[in-house]
């Protein structure tokens, strides 16, 4: 099978008819050298690019029709903490041979995904080399007023919120490095959340006009939102009584020689990654307003703390009391 036989097999998407495209603002998708776009009046593109890297992102062993599902859900994420609806994306990949019986449940995964949130992929590059899959998504978020989610916008006074959960992927991928056991249903649970993650889209375009800055949890929390603080020139304060109960899958009744401790139970939280939630601020004014976007998008948020004038991110206890950071995210070249 060819590079252009292997496109058309597994990529071509027929049952999307040229109206449905168009209404993406896609004019021209796959077959071209370029997919042509029409940016509809009064929008941004919101435009990002994720790698996934085999043995550094995903193990060899995963499902491909939950990694397809993986490759885009990790691209939509970084849609949902901008606010933006998806409209279209692309798809490089790098393959060690041909593989069908690879080829088909990817593909099937990513265009499920594709086809949930109306997200046209619209062309791309197949290479012969060692796994890895890099999506460039598209998007779009009004410009007028502009509705775009940022990292630069917090303010002293604000809330922070976190969806979902975090730290459950981390459960999972101690698992596979054999340093916890669960039982089998939790296990299950985990490994789920972190092969298919679910990218809160509805949620961030639920956020237009309240949140004021925002970003997607993929490295850990606290490293994340450092990122938010940096650009807002801001600090924060963390209760982590309120963010421990941020972890759904508790491995509870494990072996002892395990070491699930409520230390590691909150550094899978604080700095587990791999959760592909969002963490957002707000101002305290808002919090009903919050709330009602949270549940319009079917979503779970946490308050867990409050942006702060003074620099610097600072973990309390329920009580007020310093808890010592000793957690540190995840870091590609560290």
């Amino acid at each position: 099978m060819g590079e252009f036989d292997l496109i058309e097999r597994y990529f071509l998407n027929p049952a999307r008819s040229l109206s449905q495209r168009a209404a993406n603002g896609v004019m021209l998708g796959i077959g071209d050298d370029c997919a042509l776009l029409q940016p509809a009046a009064g929008m941004h593109l919101a435009v990002s690019t994720d790698m996934l890297v085999e043995g550094r992102h995903f193990l060899s062993t995963v499902d491909p029709y939950k990694l397809g599902h993986k490759a885009l859900a990790v691209n939509l994420s970084d849609l949902a903490a901008c606010g933006a609806k998806p409209l279209a994306f692309t798809l490089a990949l790098a393959l060690p041979r041909a593989d069908e019986a690879w080829l088909a449940p990817f593909s099937q995964g990513l265009l499920a995904l594709a086809a949930e949130h109306n997200c046209e992929l619209i062309g791309g590059d197949t290479t012969q080399g060692p796994l890895n899959i890099c999506i460039t998504v598209l998007g779009e978020v009004p410009n007028q007023p502009a509705q775009a989610l940022l990292r630069s916008g917090a303010k002293a006074g604000d809330d922070i919120y976190v969806s979902g959960t975090l730290g459950d992927a981390r459960l999972a991928l101690e698992v596979f490095r054999g340093t916890l056991e669960l039982p089998i249903e939790a296990f299950a649970l985990a490994r789920a959340r972190m092969e298919t993650p679910t990218p809160r889209v509805q949620l961030g375009i639920a956020l237009r006009g309240l949140a004021s800055a925002a970003i997607d949890v993929s490295d850990g929390l606290l490293g994340d939102l450092a990122h938010i603080l940096r650009l807002s020139g801001v600090g924060a304060v963390i209760d982590t009584s309120i963010a421990i109960d941020l972890i759904a899958i508790q491995a509870e009744n494990t072996p002892a020689r395990c070491h699930f401790t409520p230390q590691k139970q909150l550094e899978y939280i604080l700095a587990g990654g791999d959760d592909y939630e969002l963490a957002f601020t707000a101002p305290a004014a808002l919090r009903d307003a919050v709330q009602a976007a949270a549940t319009a998008s079917g979503t779970q948020v946490t308050r867990i703390g409050q942006i702060q004038a003074e620099p610097g991110l600072r973990l309390v206890d329920g009580l007020g009391q310093p808890v010592p950071n000793r957690y540190t995210s995840f870091d590609h070249f560290k």
